[in-house]
């Protein structure tokens, strides 16, 4: 049934239709057609503009993903990565990084996802390292 009718419209009602648009047989032609004619021709004239798209879609320039937005949006700006080491006596390890980005998929511990993320957005983000100062 459905295949009927695909059939149908492809074999009899497609050629119809494009029997009656206005296709004028110059350029020069298309200036002369009234409203009407344009209106009948829309539907033809957007059909083919989308297969176009589409067909040169995968030749055009990617722009990089920007998913994530700017976390830092002032300190430090003028340098390459902002990370801040702050030596604490009480510590039971010797180094310990938090996530200044969230997105860290270990949170608050930082698994470097910042790299990632600097580098989709252009920010400077990076992890706040805790050092055991040595007496």
């Amino acid at each position: 049934m459905v295949l009927e009718t695909i059939s149908k419209i492809i074999k009899i009602q497609l050629p119809a239709y494009l029997k009656r648009l206005p296709l004028p047989e110059t350029i020069g032609g298309f200036a002369r057609l009234t409203v009407s004619e344009w209106l009948r021709l829309l539907p033809l004239l957007g059909i083919l503009a989308l297969l176009g798209y589409l067909t040169i879609r995968p030749f055009l320039p990617k722009k990089k993903k920007q998913r994530d937005c700017l976390i830092n949006l002032k300190i430090q700006k003028e340098n390459p990565k902002v990370v801040n080491e702050i030596d604490i006596e009480d510590l039971n390890s010797t180094n310990v990084c938090y996530c200044r980005c969230w997105r860290s998929k270990t949170f608050p511990v930082c698994d470097k996802s910042h790299l990632k993320h600097n580098e989709l957005t252009g920010d400077n983000v990076g992890p706040l390292i805790l050092k055991k100062k040595i007496l």
